[in-house]
């Protein structure tokens, strides 16, 4: 039986490719396929995300098409794209990756859009980390759906993360606690040409290349600070 166990995982890793370092043409496609994310989810303002947060929002994560597999045990990893607010418009894009896993006997397989968006500065420092695990030290939540979605009224104070996945047109709330959000710093410094910390790039100390404008255009366009802030 142990020989059977073995066996069949050796399967599995063996149909898993090795992870090669992304190109730069591979990292503009996930910038546009983010954009495409948050356009599409935007464009139906009843079923997307409340004035409220995008108002508020200090940083907007999109990670387009996470890969839910399982074969004997279940797991999530999917790249993404961060970019937060600065003094002088949204900060050029840090490339992340996200992992999780959940055991039990599943089979299959689905990719999920995901965005989280912090909502306060404490989320912003924990974007700042290279690594952290949300639920743990980073408090996040479900979040609402609707322009006139109903919040608690202590939404903002309770959590630095809110999060959503859309799947099959779907897009809702989600809780994504344990799971583990990193730099991906090999994609990031491909993308620069160079080494720059995600600290310097996400408060504005890069400037964003060309490739990075549509996304960064299209998050300035539904994350607009209110008037009276």
């Amino acid at each position: 039986m142990i020989k059977k166990v073995v066996a069949l995982l050796c399967v599995a890793g063996c149909a898993i490719p090795a992870m090669a370092a992304p190109s730069r043409d591979q990292l503009v496609a996930r910038l546009n396929a983010a954009k495409t994310v948050i356009q599409e989810i935007e464009s139906v303002p009843d079923k997307a995300i409340p004035e409220q947060i995008t108002e508020s929002a200090t940083c907007v994560g999109v990670v387009p098409g996470m890969l839910k597999a399982a074969f004997i045990f279940g797991g999530e990893h999917g790249e993404g794209v961060v970019t937060c607010r600065t003094g002088h418009g949204w900060s050029a894009p840090v490339f992340i990756q996200m992992t999780g896993g959940s055991w039990g006997l599943q089979i299959g397989g689905q990719a999920t859009d995901l965005v989280l968006v912090a909502v306060n500065q404490k989320g912003f420092q924990d974007l700042l980390n290279s690594k952290f695990k949300i639920g743990a030290g980073a408090s996040a939540a479900a979040g609402p759906v609707g322009r006139n979605a109903q919040m608690a009224t202590n939404w903002k104070m309770q959590s630095e993360l809110l999060t959503w996945s859309r799947s099959k047109g779907l897009f809702a709330g989600i809780d994504l606690n344990g799971t583990v959000v990193a730099q991906n710093r090999d994609a990031t410094d491909a993308f620069y040409g160079a080494h720059h910390s995600m600290e310097a790039i996400l408060k504005g100390e890069v400037l964003p290349p060309a490739a990075a404008r549509p996304f960064l255009e299209t998050v300035a366009q539904y994350f607009r600070e209110s008037v009276q802030h």
